[in-house]
């Protein structure tokens, strides 16, 4: 059994300031390889929730794609409006019935050593290592106390619920009934990766995107399906695929980086006012590079790109200035073209040709890539190509059903993902 004193820190530099804890800035460069941490779950933030916390608690669940047996917690105030004081946290295994955790399972988070962490504006927190042991697939409940009023930076589509404590109600973190969680939300608070600590992975795959990576249609399982959080996008797919077909020597974490209407480049004429800032490479760093144990990067961008006005050509400048990025950091990139939507004029049409081809050229977009998944071609209609399927369309031409992200994983070359991992 690995002892908690060997496992490395956390990678923000934390400072002791009056009995609390302060933590840094959001950081901007990939943190090292180390000491087998992987990032088994993200969702990116990306604006600030309708409403502040006031002196109550916070349950997120977190749906992991590996297990190890520690796990750590990253706190953001991204999108914040004023410092976030969390004055106590802890994580615990979910017991699926709600806010409810398992008995005996729960754990304190500490900060460098301290209960409490003060997250400046903009800025974020790892916890230290907790050890929790965990398996693939496990929900973990992460509970965040804010004692005062912050109004918190968040995730907007979980695809599954998460609880909050009434305003007022105060410290609930340990509590295992869950009964005191009155209140649901669509969204994640607070909380936007967790680690796990595993040496035996080989890497952490992280797909990055808009709202076909974040997870959009796959709760649409069906007539009468009405489903919340039954982990079926096509990422929760794939990372059952790794740790079901490939070897206890081969497996690696999945990451999701999506962000719904998100566009790659930033010189779409049309792009909402909602996500200006969040496009590819302005967010790679704190969705991507702040990860841990990053080898490779699924690239699913370009459909809103389309949709809100750019030119092929505007869509491939900012996938080379994306794939040299992570190239630089030793990251593989493997692409996925642009998918079909019946609102796409000929013109639009035609520069979603373009980028394909870009992609398809050697199979590795011209040497500036390392590798192709063809997910337009799996779910375009075989009478109408530029329209998704209709057994896959989740009914608004864009996104996939339940169906469809399943089709969409089952399509992805494993091996050409472990091209990335670390052998």
């Amino acid at each position: 059994m690995l002892r908690l004193g060997a496992l490395l820190g956390v990678p923000v530099l934390l400072l002791s300031l009056g009995g609390a804890v302060q933590a840094t800035g959001a950081t901007s460069v990939r943190a090292a390889h180390d000491g087998g941490w992987y990032t088994a779950w993200a969702e990116s933030q990306q604006d600030a929730a309708p409403s502040p916390l006031r002196n109550q608690s916070v349950r997120s669940l977190t749906h992991l794609s590996q297990g190890g047996d520690a796990v750590r917690i990253r706190i953001q105030n991204q999108f914040g409006t004023e410092p976030l004081e969390i004055a106590r946290g802890a994580v615990a295994l979910s017991d699926g019935t709600g806010p409810a955790v398992r008995g005996g399972t729960g754990h304190t988070l500490t900060f460098h050593g301290d209960r409490s962490v003060t997250v400046p504006v903009g800025g974020e927190a790892w916890s230290d290592p907790v050890g929790l042991g965990t398996e693939p697939e496990a929900d973990l409940a992460v509970s965040l106390y804010v004692p005062g009023t912050a109004r918190p930076g968040r995730h907007i589509s979980a695809f599954r619920d998460n609880y909050l404590t009434p305003a007022g109600s105060g410290d609930h973190v340990r509590d295992t009934d869950g009964a005191a969680f009155t209140q649901t939300v669509g969204s994640t608070y607070l909380v936007s990766a967790v680690d796990v600590h595993n040496p035996r992975l080989r890497g952490t795959v992280v797909a990055y995107g808009s709202s076909v990576v974040d997870g959009t249609g796959s709760t649409n399982c069906g007539p009468g399906c009405t489903t919340s959080g039954n982990n079926q996008r096509w990422t929760d797919d794939l990372a059952r695929r790794v740790t079901g077909e490939l070897t206890a020597h081969q497996q690696f974490t999945l990451a999701n980086a999506g962000i719904g209407g998100t566009t790659s480049s930033e010189e779409c004429p049309s792009e909402p006012a909602g996500v200006v800032g969040l496009e590819a490479a302005p967010r790679l760093g704190r969705d991507v590079l702040a990860l841990h144990g990053v080898t490779g990067v699924i690239f699913f961008y370009g459909t809103n790109d389309l949709a809100d006005g750019c030119t092929s050509a505007q869509i491939i400048d900012s996938y080379r200035q994306v794939f040299t990025r992570l190239h630089g950091e030793g990251i593989k990139v493997y692409v996925v073209p642009s998918t079909p939507r019946p609102s796409y004029t000929d013109q639009m049409n035609r520069y979603r040709w373009d980028v394909g081809m870009y992609a398809s050229n050697q199979g590795s977009c011209g040497g500036a890539c390392d590798g192709v998944i063809d997910f337009d071609q799996v779910i375009k209609d075989p009478v109408h190509p530029n329209s998704i399927n209709r057994v896959y369309d989740n009914g608004d031409g864009i996104h996939v059903n339940v169906a469809g992200q399943q089709a969409e994983a089952d399509t992805i070359s494993l091996p050409l993902l472990l091209a990335s991992t670390r052998h």
